[in-house]
């Protein structure tokens, strides 16, 4: 097949492309049959995949019918299974080798075109093995987790003994520069832990959320896996953090121990590019190629993995804020002078933190806007919508920090308002496919994945209460002598938490939109053994 397709370009060039002389000039790029090629690698490895789920759909129903049989005989004392047995054992359903005799000639297609006639080496992609689940995996997450509690329960210990969050200005340098790291790290991994629950949820529901990210068995995720890096992460960071503060507690200056922080967000940067294959190589390298394709919105065609991972980056906008100021506090060298306003005096700067908060709900509006121009439904500029006022919100919110008057307040108020109205009813009848008047089931769909109605009741009371978290920007409380950063970044973990509860439900409509409209070609893995032959 692949020699075919390079002879049809190369003669399609030839008609094309002919010299002064006559002669053809062939000028097919290397790129173009890469991707011919890598189009029928494809082609091939879809069409062996449905030839065995057709196989093994036939011996499923003959193993269906033979355990009805079986039980039909044992109920009416008659004998009737070897009489219809052999009927439907002739048929031409069970006797066809069709299917069998179409997936040698795939397996020889392959060997031949793309494996150099190496069999092993062709099977390893028409048959790629899964990664086994292994209990050191769980080990690991439980050893992981008890670090991580007894090093945090020691920082906190520390930082209370030393007053570090508390509200006066001898603790405000550690405040600006050391706790920015810890507050964007646990925003992570917050973030990632949720959406390993939600795989768990996903799993025990049967939704099929690898058909709907797209995901290969290689750069696939186990909840188990999402568990293990949150963990093992936040213990290096709490450790870290630990270490940090017992130096500074012990006396050590600042500008000697202040390069501990930016150490460690290269350090995890350098990972998430090492081209080992090591840590997750394929799931790390897939998840740059989907923040690639958000930063240069609206260049790429937008899949379901791109838009759902640029909603997760709208409730990470602190996240992205203490990421923007660590790095230019590092870069600037501003950590060596231990002038730590630096980032926030110069207007480059300034600007550039400010427009952080707007960038997730651009690139969100860019992806709605090509989504669009390649399908021509008119709800992709609806959805367009509720990204600009998120941004005319952050706007005024942006506004009243910088001068508190009255008129801003009110701006705020109304703008947040009008947005949180927008969100709540996309998030409930769109995302969530809820608030059906004609449904069987009251408010919700036709259709549940849950067999408990109140949980959804429940889930869309919790997420209005939690869209309303912006009231803190009005009412300004705090807790007691706490320092102000440490309320951020609790109602920021209460926005991550609203995001990893609202994408469960938003997959879960997915899903349920996939099977009614015929999109969902792929199985859903069975959560039960398959029964060998001799059983």
């Amino acid at each position: 097949i692949s020699y075919f397709i390079k002879e049809d370009l190369i003669n399609q060039s030839s008609s094309k492309k002919r010299g002064p002389d006559g002669v053809n000039k062939l000028r097919i790029s290397k790129k173009t049959l890469n991707h011919a090629e890598k189009m029928i690698k494809g082609a091939l490895t879809e069409l062996y995949k449905g030839l065995n789920y057709l196989k093994t759909y036939r011996n499923l129903n003959m193993l269906a019918f033979m355990k009805i049989l079986k039980k039909f005989d044992k109920v009416t004392g008659k004998q009737i299974l070897p009489i219809y047995l052999k009927v439907v054992e002739n048929s031409y359903f069970n006797s066809s080798d069709k299917v069998i005799n179409l997936s040698d000639e795939v397996e020889e297609l392959f060997i031949k075109n793309f494996a150099g006639e190496n069999r092993r080496k062709a099977m390893k992609y028409l048959k790629p093995h899964h990664r086994k689940e292994s209990h050191s995996v769980t080990f690991f997450i439980g050893l992981f987790t008890g670090c991580f509690v007894a090093l945090l329960a020691g920082y906190i210990i520390v930082a209370h003994l030393t007053g570090m969050y508390k509200r006066h200005t001898e603790n405000t340098f550690y405040m600006e520069t050391a706790y920015p790291v810890l507050s964007m790290f646990g925003l992570l991994f917050l973030h990632l832990f949720l959406y390993g629950c939600n795989i768990f949820m996903w799993r025990k529901a049967r939704i099929n959320y690898s058909f709907i990210f797209e995901l290969g068995s290689k750069n696939e995720l186990k909840f188990r896996d999402v568990f293990l890096i949150c963990t093992a992460s936040m213990s290096v960071i709490a450790g870290v953090m630990f270490v940090h503060l017992l130096l500074l507690a012990k006396g050590y200056s600042f500008g000697q121990v202040q390069a501990i922080p930016g150490l460690l967000l290269l350090v995890f940067f350098l990972i998430l590019i090492c081209p080992l294959n090591i840590f997750y190589k394929s799931s790390r390298y897939r998840f740059i190629s989907v923040t690639r394709n958000i930063v240069f919105s609206p260049l790429y065609k937008v899949v379901m993995l791109d838009f759902f991972m640029a909603d997760q980056l709208c409730s990470q906008v602190p996240m992205l804020r203490n990421l923007e100021y660590i790095v230019c506090y590092y870069i600037t060298g501003s950590y060596t002078t231990q002038d730590y306003g630096y980032c926030m005096r110069v207007e480059y700067y300034r600007d550039l933190a400010y427009a952080v908060s707007f960038l997730p709900y651009y690139w969100r509006a860019m992806q709605c806007a090509r989504r669009w121009f390649d399908e021509g439904e008119t709800s992709h500029l609806v959805n367009l919508g509720k990204y600009v006022s998120a941004m005319l919100a952050a706007g005024t919110k942006l506004a009243y920090e910088k001068e508190r008057s009255i008129g801003w307040l009110c701006l705020v108020v109304a703008m947040s308002s009008i947005a949180t109205v927008y969100q709540l009813y996309w998030d409930f009848v769109k995302d969530w496919g809820l608030f059906q008047h004609n449904s069987n089931n009251p408010w919700l769909r036709n259709q549940l994945m849950l067999r408990q109605k109140s949980i959804y009741y429940f889930s869309m009371v919790l997420n209005l209460v939690l869209r309303l978290a912006w009231l803190q920007t009005v009412v300004h409380s705090s807790f007691e002598h706490v320092d102000y950063r440490v309320t951020g970044l609790f109602l920021a973990a209460l926005e991550v938490i609203r995001r990893g509860h609202w994408n469960f439900y938003r997959l879960e409509n997915e899903h349920l939109n996939n099977a009614g409209k015929f999109r969902a070609v792929k199985t859903v893995p069975l959560p039960f053994r398959e029964v060998d032959e001799e059983d």
